[in-house]
């Protein structure tokens, strides 16, 4: 049997490459995480931070005196003086003192805003945010909340441009967010697009009352996602009885068709099956001692002839 020997090069692009495999998922997470964070600081959380030091830069002077300001906050004549004479923007130079007391004390706001603590105020934009949209979801949440909802929404889908994007977006979102009719409940299997061929579905709802009314029993919504694109795919109605339930999450399911079945869930995983190659990789195999007929004589019995 011929020896298998690897090189320099073909060892490295195989380690090169499962080192690219086991690092490249957690890069890529983090570099999406970290898109999103800038992303939600820059449109969300840098406006709100704006608008909470223009609050405090028009409140504080009017609640306490010019002698209980701190020193950061406190503009002298002087330093109006200052920044009219070295600015070279027109509209401060014709400005009243008022409003460049207001900017001076604005770009002071600003610097320490965002150098206190390591700039941990810079996080109070999102952390406002946060408060925001949980009181707002405990406002929609109530009878009263729904019923202006609604009729906001009704208002936005009258609105040309608007309607043809926002019922599609709102379908995507609530897909995802699983919290409308069109949610997905549950993983099953069905046997589609034949008997015998097991595919993994997601269930919607209850079928529809004609789809019950022909088979006389109870039906289920089933979506059949696709890969690579798992919200393109076809929605069947399966009898109850038919559907089989799988010990997987959305997500996981999701994931699964994704990655065209490459990633199974741990509590999934089976051993290969005969229809699977297998690729066994030798690295440098450790050479035999001796030849083939010392190994065959070391394999014969002691007292043979």
């Amino acid at each position: 049997m011929a020896r298998t020997h690897h090189g320099f090069w073909s060892d490295f692009k195989l380690f090169f490459i499962r080192g690219l495999a086991v690092l490249l998922p957690s890069i890529v997470t983090l570099w999406l995480l970290f898109q999103a964070f800038i992303f939600l600081y820059n449109n969300v959380a840098a406006p709100i931070n704006a608008g909470i030091r223009l609050g405090i830069v028009q409140i504080t002077p009017r609640i306490f005196k010019e002698g209980d300001l701190p020193e950061w906050f406190r503009v002298t004549s002087l330093d109006v003086d200052a920044l009219r004479e070295s600015t070279t923007d027109p509209v401060l130079q014709n400005a009243d003192d008022a409003a460049l007391r207001l900017h001076i004390r604005t770009q002071s706001l600003e610097r320490y805003w965002n150098t206190w603590g390591f700039g941990f105020l810079r996080l109070t934009g999102l952390l406002v945010a946060v408060v925001l949209l949980y009181l707002g979801g405990r406002l929609l949440g109530s009878f009263f909340g729904r019923f202006l909802f609604a009729r906001f929404e009704a208002l936005l889908r009258a609105v040309p441009g608007f309607k043809q994007v926002y019922p599609h977006v709102k379908q995507v979102v609530d897909l995802i967010m699983g919290d409308s009719q069109m949610a997905f409940r549950r993983v099953v299997l069905v046997e589609y697009p034949r008997k015998g061929i097991w595919t993994i579905g997601l269930v919607t709802s209850s079928s529809l009352k004609a789809v019950t009314d022909e088979i006389q029993s109870e039906a289920l919504t089933v979506f059949i996602p696709t890969s690579p694109t798992p919200f393109t795919g076809f929605t069947i109605n399966v009898p109850v009885d038919d559907c089989v339930d799988v010990d997987m999450t959305v997500e996981q399911a999701l994931r699964f068709v994704i990655t065209a079945g490459v990633l199974v869930p741990d509590k999934q995983q089976m051993p290969a099956a005969s229809g699977v190659p297998q690729i066994h990789v030798v690295v440098n195999p450790e050479p035999k001692l001796g030849s083939d007929e010392e190994q065959a004589s070391k394999a014969e019995p002691e007292d043979a002839p």
